[in-house]
């Protein structure tokens, strides 16, 4: 690969919380070496007012996340994408568009926050447990020697990566 940042784009059906708190980590965490992007397959318009809560109590940077289509990232001019993480059941099922550049994909299916219901700390409480899993998968994508791992060993650990980091008491 030359030397520019790995594109990464976490996609969600609504593209208002998981995929969104995930751009916003990697591209604070990534040090310069990850550029991430976020869509979804049916974006809902606008970021989640908890999760941009969330991030910007938690020192991430928000002034950049909008809700979009993931057909944005398919047009020729779009960033080529070096990896596409989905991060829900749902648009992990759905039929994507054909990246430019076959990046390698994986499923980090997280728990949707935004659909918790009750009382207020319990939704909150749902939102920083999506973040907190969030957080971990991405420390250990960041932590995996990409440059001395080859395509199919890349597929296996991001597959990995996607079964770790649930809160304690999550279902596995």
């Amino acid at each position: 690969m030359e030397n520019r940042p790995y594109n990464v784009l976490f996609i969600c059906t609504g593209n208002s919380a998981r995929s969104l708190m995930a751009e916003a980590v990697l591209n604070q965490l990534g040090g310069g070496r990850f550029r991430a992007f976020s869509a979804g397959s049916q974006p809902a318009g606008r970021p989640h007012p908890m999760a941009l809560e969330l991030l910007e109590r938690n020192r991430y940077d928000t002034s950049t996340l909008r809700s979009k289509s993931w057909d944005e990232f398919a047009q020729p001019d779009a960033p080529e994408m070096d990896f596409v993480l989905t991060v829900c059941d749902k648009a992990a099922g759905e039929v994507c568009p054909v990246w430019p550049g076959q990046p390698i994909s994986a499923h980090w299916g997280v728990e949707d926050p935004a659909a918790a219901t009750g009382p207020e700390d319990k939704r909150r409480q749902a939102f920083n447990d999506a973040l907190l899993v969030l957080s971990r998968r991405i420390a250990i994508f960041l932590a995996l020697p990409l440059d001395k791992l080859d395509r199919l060993a890349l597929q296996r650990e991001l597959g990995r990566i996607g079964l770790s980091g649930k809160p304690a008491g999550a279902a596995a």
